[in-house]
């Protein structure tokens, strides 16, 4: 069992930056396939970032260059770095782990943190 638990969310002017953190416990991530969705009112939650255990990362064409997430198995803990943000990055941010294992798949998600990115 992984708990996650994302914080670093809040408002943001257009063109900042904004750091999320999603703190693992119960278990090490290092096993994990780790990724950041966002959900924006009335829409899907959308993928936009992924980092495999060996960090191998992917990111959906609308962040990348500005976004960059990261993880650091040391301290159970992934990293979504988030630049030039743009007012249509405003959503709900949420961190997955997924892990694929002799026992059987594991998905577990946080509980989410609100981006709002002022125009």
């Amino acid at each position: 069992q992984v708990r996650l638990v994302e914080s670093g969310g809040g408002l943001v002017q257009s063109g900042g930056s904004r750091r999320l953190s999603c703190a693992a416990s119960g278990n090490r991530i290092h096993s994990y396939d780790v990724a950041w969705y966002r959900q924006a009112p009335g829409k899907q939650r959308d993928l936009i970032a992924s980092i495999s255990t060996f960090g191998i990362t992917n990111y959906t064409n609308s962040v990348k260059g500005r976004f960059t997430i990261s993880r650091d198995n040391a301290k159970n803990t992934a990293y979504l770095q988030m630049n030039s943000l743009k007012p249509e990055d405003t959503a709900t941010y949420y961190c997955h782990a997924h892990a694929n294992t002799y026992t059987g798949e594991y998905d577990y998600w946080g509980p989410g943190t609100q981006v709002t990115v002022s125009s």
